[in-house]
């Protein structure tokens, strides 16, 4: 029997494919990375029967990087990464061996269906899985068809068969375009934002971001956040005048007439008019318009609406919408949220869709009144792709979830119902030689604003019964002083606007470089979700005018897009465009570099040298004069003397650490805590920046130090490998006594013991059991654990039955993720292989521990 393989793109889509097309009769197992399942039945496939094997990945299986040696930024020119710097993809995710999982499923199988997302980049993740898979499967002959790509935007039964019964290939172009924009990102990306980060945080000490970053669709989306703030600190009010005229007729209410003149600027000209105004004491009506007037129904929803909509009434980021949205879609409650059609396909299934919400209380009365008279007639109407709509009922009311999923439902019902009706009455009158007017309007059918009620046409006062020559009497006529007012900062809504409307980004990324341009500090998210630039944010894109405009205008890029497209259509050739784009911003990037005073002299004004910034810490191991600890991000040590910066982790607090030095350069060392209830591990600021073993990496501390005989390093206070990370390695805490602790140099774990102990010290002998270092511990006579008041034990922590209760392990409190480089699998103490090779895990009691979390 030959095997098919299925691969959708996220777990819970592979379970929902699988139930439908096995109608519930299928087993299901863990596959070898944990995160994946894969479901197993007996089908038909291509006239035969097979057997099935659903299973997914986890988004995209590989990223684009730069191979090892051009990641560092000391030793790499960033102009470099344009050209010379050969790039590989690696996997998304080490940790979850996506490669390795595909190919033990695909080991055997003679097809393959590929049930990834329906848009450009689940396009390029079907042909990662390809690249992982086809060298395993079986090789049928040359004519044989093997691989399948479906085509569906929605978890329903019906749209599910449909693209299981229609199979397709996956598109090559497309896929081919999203590589080049993945190469184009990546090469220009890091090497403006490399230039930038080590320039400007050489030099300020106060810009508070741990990154300068760069984007080819980042920096024009900040681009237009700040153009309108300049818009806004040049504005010059200006004072206009208007007319304002109040009549009646009997005892109706008074009407407020608007001046068909609008307004004036000059003070004199509007009293002449208002003096004209004021020789007659009535106001002759001149016409009476009575005009029904329609207001459409929305088209079919689109991503892009869908996060103006988001942002601007429900107050969501369009970051937190979109993830909220792909939640929804994997759950099966609306079709695929990524799209940029207004229109339905021809053979969607409306009809069915709509009966779903019969009995939905919340909107069940206007799908029977407005909807269903309409039905048979919407589904003769012809359109082309799907973009939201509503499969399921909800069950998470009151949540961000719901309140998306309403929006969508509603908008949804409301392309299928009447257009909304209203009249509108304008009347206009003559007060002596000046022209004024008033409108009104009056629902005559609420159409689809039944469904989208705020939308409806606003409750407003009737117009009063009248004909050309009535009179009416001048109640109040003035001239009003009023001044014109600069523009709000844009809001996300807006923005997202601009970015479609000049092609920055596509409808997925869109959320992403507003999210990045928040996150890097360049702006903040005012109130009803303005956002107002930062001066760091400023300060850039006038540099970025100031030195080549095209890098902030939306232009290139937006002819970057265009020809990227041109790939998908396969209507462009892959590498020319890349090249090309390449070396226009290889050029640019060149002049930037040598033209970088100019965006200088712009900072001088907004931040502070970095020799004058931060407070003195500890000693600099080269001049031996004080450096300067800088607590703006990122964290960093400054040595105005040498004039070196030098880098320490992040989301802590960092101290001076005894005055002791490190044995290798003679720098001082220091402490970085992350809090009470956290960890703590001392430091070398040289050798953090600088790794001194080959062994190392960057970002790594005392604890992962593999020096063999400084009293600081994991040769000397490591113990024993971590009970829950398999690269960890437990270190004594020696500034944590009296409440004695070990941490792991990798992961969160804390194992507090000893307790009111003098002394903790870590041994050169081993365990015999687990390899782990003995400690020596010398307890408080008066307050010792120790059987018969002993005060003096010496044994392993995991082992040693003297020692087990006296070992709590806990989890430190984090502010955020510990900012250090990776490190290699070390033994017990970081010895290496040495003469007891790796530690085992401890068992029994740190067994039992890892099961208790506090």
């Amino acid at each position: 029997m030959r095997t098919v393989l299925m691969v959708a793109e996220k777990p819970s889509l592979a379970q929902s494919i699988a139930k439908i097309l096995s109608k519930g009769n299928c087993t299901s197992r863990k596959g070898l990375n944990g995160a994946c399942s894969v479901y197993e039945y007996t089908g038909n496939f291509e006239g035969q029967t097979v057997r099935f094997k659903m299973t997914s990945v986890c988004g995209h299986v590989m990223s684009l990087d730069f191979i090892g040696k051009y990641n560092n930024w000391d030793k790499v020119d960033p102009a470099e990464l344009f050209s010379k710097a050969p790039t590989e993809k690696k996997e998304a995710n080490s940790k979850l061996n996506m490669v390795k999982f595909l190919q033990v499923e695909a080991r055997g199988c003679d097809y393959v269906v590929l049930w990834l997302d329906c848009d450009k980049e689940g396009e390029n993740i079907c042909f990662e899985v390809l690249d992982a898979i086809q060298p395993v499967m079986n090789k049928g002959c040359a004519r044989e068809r093997s691989i399948y790509r479906a085509k569906f935007s929605s978890i329903t039964d019906t749209d599910i068969w449909n693209a299981m019964n229609h199979l397709g290939e996956p598109n090559r172009n497309e896929a081919l375009s999203v590589d080049a924009r993945q190469e184009l990102d990546l090469r220009i990306g890091c090497a403006f934002t490399r230039f930038q980060t080590k320039y400007f945080q050489g030099k300020y000490g106060n810009l508070d971001s741990s990154l300068i970053s760069f984007g080819p669709c980042q920096t024009p989306t900040l681009g237009f956040c700040v153009e309108r703030h300049d818009k806004i600190q040049s504005f010059k009010p200006e004072t206009y005048w208007i007319i304002q005229a109040k009549v009646f007729k009997g005892k109706d209410s008074p009407l407020t007439l608007d001046w068909n003149r609008v307004r004036v600027f000059d003070r004199e000209v509007g009293q002449m008019f208002v003096n004209l105004a004021k020789t007659s004491r009535e106001a002759q009506v001149e016409s009476v318009t009575k005009k029904e007037k329609t207001k459409q129904r929305p088209q079919a929803l689109n991503t892009v609406e869908m996060l103006r909509v988001a942002s601007s009434a429900l107050g969501m980021g369009p970051q937190h919408a979109m993830q909220i949205a792909e939640r929804l879609y994997t759950q099966g409650y609306i079709s695929y949220p990524r799209t940029e059609t207004t229109h339905y396909p021809e053979n969607f299934d409306l009809k069915g869709t709509l009966k779903q919400q019969a009995n939905n209380p919340f909107w069940a009365e206007e799908v029977r009144a407005t909807v269903e008279p309409r039905i048979h007639k919407m589904l003769t109407v012809k359109h082309k792709f799907l973009t939201l709509l509503l499969s399921l009922g909800a069950v998470f009311t009151g949540s961000d979830g719901w309140r998306l999923y309403e929006y969508i439902t509603r908008h949804f019902i409301a392309t299928l119902t009447q257009d909304c009706k209203y009249l509108q009455t304008t009347i206009d009158f003559n007060i002596g030689k000046e022209a004024f007017s008033c409108s009104g309007k009056t629902l005559i059918s609420p159409g689809y604003t039944a469904v989208m009620p705020w939308q409806g046409i606003p409750l407003e006062e009737a117009m009063p019964d009248c004909e050309r020559g009535d009179s009416f009497t001048v109640d109040e006529i003035k001239l009003v002083e009023k001044q014109t007012s600069p523009p709000d900062y844009l809001t996300e809504a807006e923005l997202i606007t601009l970015m479609e409307k000049h092609g920055i980004g596509t409808d997925a990324s869109i959320p992403v470089h507003i999210n990045n341009i928040c996150q890097r500090n360049y702006v903040t998210v005012e109130n009803g979700r303005k956002l107002k630039p930062t001066n760091l944010g400023i300060v850039l894109v006038h540099g970025y005018y100031k030195i080549d405009a095209e890098l902030v205008l939306p232009t290139i890029r937006s002819a970057v897009e265009k020809q990227l497209n041109l790939i998908a259509l396969g209507r462009a050739n892959y590498q020319q465009v890349l090249q090309h784009a390449l070396d226009i911003f290889k050029r640019k990037f060149h002049y930037f570099v040598d033209s970088i005073t100019s965006m200088d002299e712009l900072m001088e004004v907004s931040f502070s040298p970095i020799a004058a910034t931060g407070k003195p810490l500890s000693r600099c191991g080269k001049c031996h004069r004080f450096m300067k600890c800088i607590q703006a991000k990122p964290s960093r040590l400054h040595c105005s003397h040498c004039d070196e910066t030098y880098s320490l982790p992040q989301n802590g607090a960092i101290k001076l650490y005894k005055e002791l030095r490190c044995p290798l350069d003679d720098f001082e060392l220091v402490l970085w805590t992350s809090g009470a209830r956290g960890k703590s591990y001392p430091l070398c600021p040289y050798c953090f920046s600088n790794p001194p073993f080959r062994d190392m990496k960057k970002g790594m501390g005392c604890n992962e130090c593999t020096h063999p005989s400084c009293q600081h390093s994991l040769n000397s206070l490591g113990i024993g490998q971590c009970v829950e990370c398999d690269s960890g390695v437990l270190v004594l805490d020696p500034t944590s006594g009296p409440k004695w602790r070990m941490a792991c140099n990798k992961c969160n774990v804390v194992v507090h013991f000893f307790e009111h102990a003098h002394k903790v010290l870590v041994s050169k002998s081993c365990c015999d059991n687990c390899d782990a270092s003995l400690v020596a511990v010398d307890f408080n006579k008066t307050r010792t654990p120790l059987p018969a008041g002993d005060t003096q034990h010496r044994g392993c922590v995991f082992c040693d039955p003297v020692f087990q209760d006296l070992v709590e392990l806990k989890h430190a409190t984090m502010r955020h993720s510990i900012h250090r480089g990776g490190g290699v699998r070390r033994g017990g103490r970081g010895r290496g292989k040495g003469r007891r090779g790796n530690p085992k895990k401890p068992k029994d009691k740190m067994a039992a521990l890892a099961a208790y979390f506090v």
